[in-house]
């Protein structure tokens, strides 16, 4: 495997359902249940973009029961 610093490949933020994000390489067909987010790049990139957005972990689904019961 490639050093990251001379890793050229270029990869999507991608999103599932739940609104967990990862990554995936641009060049590939995306996997089931996951759609692209729009940020692409390099994958520090990436992940310094997701580091930025996901700042809340816990899947959608569980953040909407938790809200249903404070609510």
């Amino acid at each position: 495997m490639p050093e990251e610093s001379q890793d050229t490949q270029r990869y999507l933020v991608v999103l599932n359902d739940e609104e967990q994000y990862s990554i995936w390489w641009a060049d590939r067909d995306l996997p089931a249940g996951w759609r692209a987010e729009g940020a692409e790049g390099t994958r520090q990139e990436c992940l310094d973009h997701i580091d930025r957005v996901w700042t809340d972990m816990r899947p959608l689904s569980l953040r909407k029961r938790m809200a249903a019961t404070t609510g």
